[in-house]
């Protein structure tokens, strides 16, 4: 059987107090009602999903092992519901001795939480604005250097797409995979036309990489479904799978389509 030093041992009775004494310590109580249901205090720890030593801390009263008071009072509750017990007593009793055992006061948690910074502190107000007006400017300066960024790449991708209108006959870059014999007599036929050079990526469901790269002219793959299509522009594709057209409309956002296709 269990001992703690903090209990106040029975005289002549082995029956457990059904309600907290009036010098008997939060945890103490907590611990004798838990031995008087013959609980181990391991499964009661996995139950509550406390650490072990946290719960044996709190049945030995021993707050200068435990966190701050705000904490101690939620396991208490906790601890009273998995043993069916009222807490408000508990936690009554725990603000009378918390200070004494550990010199602060039993709300000290509530003055040190950050939560507080979203109140209105005295003498804050000037700091808060200094800081939100840091925030704006950095903000300001990441969409300025975003908005920069994709107007480069917009360049750049129409300086690459008018180099490749000017060689419309060029050979493609697309690489198209797994085209064998089997595959094209029992698998799907996914046909793709292009109205402009755009990159694709073409995998089918046993993991085959069917097409990979860029491509400008009508392409012919076989695999079987479902098929993971990435389309990086999708409005210069039209898709049919086994002579069935596929509108990708639902599948595009801005300009992209990424979406799994089956039969």
């Amino acid at each position: 059987m269990e001992v703690n030093p903090n209990s106040q041992q029975p005289t002549g009775s082995n029956a457990v107090q059904n309600s907290l004494g009036n010098v008997q310590r939060p945890g103490e109580y907590l611990r004798q009602i838990r031995v008087s249901q013959i609980r181990d205090i391991n499964d009661v720890a996995a139950d509550l999903k406390m650490p072990l030593k946290t719960l044996q801390a709190l049945e030995q009263d021993d707050y200068k092992s435990l966190p701050e008071a705000t904490f101690i009072k939620g396991y208490y509750r906790a601890y009273a519901k998995y043993l069916k017990v009222d807490a408000s007593t508990i936690i009554q009793r725990f603000d009378d001795i918390y200070q004494n055992d550990t010199g602060l006061l039993p709300n000290h948690a509530l003055n040190n939480s950050p939560i507080k910074i979203m109140g209105k502190l005295p003498g804050s107000n000037s700091d808060r604005n200094r800081k939100w007006l840091k925030r704006s400017l950095i903000a300001i300066i990441a969409i300025a250097v975003i908005w920069g960024v994709i107007a480069a790449v917009q360049n750049w991708s129409s300086s690459k797409s008018d180099d490749t209108e000017v060689k419309p006959q060029q050979e493609s870059e697309v690489e198209v995979l797994n085209l064998n014999n089997a595959t094209s007599a029992t698998g799907e036929q996914m046909v793709l036309n292009f109205s402009h050079p755009t990159s694709v990526h073409i995998v089918d469901s046993t993991g085959k990489v069917l097409a990979s790269g860029r491509q400008s002219s009508t392409l012919t793959l076989n695999g079987n479904s479902p098929f993971q299509i990435r389309l990086d522009d999708a409005t210069a594709v039209s898709l049919t799978l086994n002579n069935e057209q596929i509108s990708l409309s639902p599948y595009t956002v801005n300009g992209k389509a990424e979406f799994r296709l089956s039969r």
